[in-house]
């Protein structure tokens, strides 16, 4: 089949193509919207687009970047160009991260309750007690149903030199993005309502019901009236549309932490009939500003007495309050670690390498190999704190070659993975050109099983030939189909 139209100038490249096997060849999952899209002209496509672009605007879907001085909201990148995962690929990659979910919800509850893994000598005490997100504070508390790990975020590339899904990160803090998972898909069927009548894509709008079954559960009073709230810093925040989104989706009250107040070891919303209690808060506060009595004094976003009522049992907290350790750039070399004790299985995704500069002989390789490497700030997210070796300059190699000296722990590399690529399209040059792409599958666990959303948020780097796909770092993202019985 001849490339043509949008497709005339199309380069596979040397990178692992996720819509064709060879230069003109499709993959057979992708056969269809190719055809589609190549019959189209760019005049129609852009047309399109702008259709999409509106609609984003209409929904108010934007997110704002800290790093510009400005902190203005952005409208979100979308390409129109769907992410296809045929259901055989879909099949390993959902068993690997319910694996990898349970395997970090009891590790939490290990390094907050008996630490029998560091008596196993599994990982060293050193590093998880100084990881800046390990809280003392929440050591021993039980939490409802022996659930931490209730909402995760788990980053995946696909290395172009294997075709092989690799985890690059855990998000297990307060992950964002399901929100554009979910306007993403209604935005696409709108624009290309015959494309779906030509796939079976299995659905993503349960979400929003399987959150809310697993909050209600959580309950200290049990039953269906629980009150469930979403506490948000704010409408300054980033992620402020996905906050609102997600309450308004799930029917609950959307709060700040000056509509909360803490009486009694018991939490209240203030309304305009008095105080109702809160039994579950699905907290998008980090958890240094949650509680101005117990960590950050001057924080005004959090519940002063929060951490007290938590502590009693009194109110649930989604995600749990501590688990930025296991998002510590650090432990993640672990995580195969964790699989193999936890549940005594072998890993089914696999982790990417992982050098820790709190190591001397690690600290030695990625001081001598910087301009090779991809050097990350443990506790950063978002792209920030990060340095990709191959594209700096000396002057910025030598300066994060100081940073690594003066605070190893802070600091791990991994090699540059040649991510794979799916055709994007390019405003600029009104044709379809390749571009780089990660995977985060939004993950839900009730305690018993794990329920994964279809595909997720493919994240795009827009910028030709750029490997940070963040979108505050101007990435964009993609619509993710899993395909029902195609292989």
């Amino acid at each position: 089949m001849p490339l043509q139209g949008l497709f005339g100038d199309y380069q596979t490249g040397s990178f692992y193509d996720e819509m064709f096997a060879a230069p003109d060849q499709p993959r057979p999952h992708y056969a269809k919207i190719f055809e589609k899209l190549a019959s189209m002209m760019p005049a129609q496509f852009e047309e399109r687009r702008q259709h999409a672009d509106l609609a984003f605007l209409l929904q108010g879907i934007t997110f704002t970047v800290y790093s510009d001085g400005r902190g203005t909201e952005r409208l979100f990148p979308f390409d129109l160009i769907p992410r296809i995962i045929p259901k055989s690929e879909w099949q390993r990659i959902e068993s690997g991260l319910a694996q990898r979910v349970m395997a970090l919800n009891l590790f939490l509850q290990d390094v907050y309750g008996k630490q029998r893994i560091f008596a196993d000598r599994k990982i060293p005490r050193s590093l998880v007690y100084s990881c800046k997100h390990f809280l003392r504070e929440v050591i021993g508390i039980e939490v409802p149903r022996g659930i931490h790990t209730h909402i995760c975020g788990i980053d995946l590339i696909r290395d172009s030199k294997t075709g092989e899904y690799c985890v690059l990160e855990d998000n297990v803090r307060t992950p964002s993005g399901i929100s554009y998972v979910l306007e993403n898909r209604l935005v696409m069927m709108r624009t290309f309502p015959d494309a779906f009548q030509a796939h079976e894509v299995l659905p993503v709008n349960h979400y929003p019901a399987e959150l809310s079954r697993i909050l209600r559960s959580l309950s200290p009073r049990g039953g269906d009236d629980a009150q469930i709230v979403l506490l948000t810093p704010g409408i300054y925040n980033s992620a402020y549309f996905e906050h609102s989104f997600l309450a308004q989706q799930m029917g609950i009250e959307l709060v700040e932490g000056r509509d909360l107040i803490v009486d009694g070891g018991i939490v209240y919303m203030k309304t305009i009939r008095g105080l109702q209690r809160v039994d579950v808060i699905y907290r998008r506060v980090d958890d240094d500003f949650l509680d101005s009595l117990t960590f950050r004094p001057d924080s005004v976003l959090g519940v002063p007495g929060l951490m007290g009522a938590y502590r009693a049992g009194n109110v649930a907290l989604a995600n749990a309050v501590g688990n930025g350790v296991a998002d510590d750039k650090a432990i993640y070399a672990y995580v195969p670690a964790f699989i193999r004790y936890y549940l005594g299985e072998d890993p089914i995704l696999r982790s990417v390498d992982t050098y820790l500069c709190s190591k001397k002989d690690d600290l030695n390789y990625v001081l001598s190999h910087l301009p090779e490497l991809v050097v990350k700030a443990v506790g950063e997210s978002g792209g920030y704190g990060m340095l990709m070796g191959p594209t700096a300059d000396r002057e910025r190699l030598e300066e994060f070659g100081r940073r690594i000296k003066a605070d190893p722990r802070n600091y791990i590399a991994q090699p540059v993975l040649p991510l794979s690529r799916v055709p994007s399209y390019d405003p600029a040059l009104g044709t379809i050109a390749g571009r780089h792409v990660d995977l985060r599958p939004y993950c839900l666990y009730d305690g018993e099983k794990v329920t994964i959303v279809p595909g997720g948020l493919t994240r795009v780097a827009l910028q030709q030939g750029s490997l940070v796909v963040n979108s505050s770092q101007g990435g964009g993202s993609k619509d993710t189909w899993v395909l029902f019985g195609e292989d």
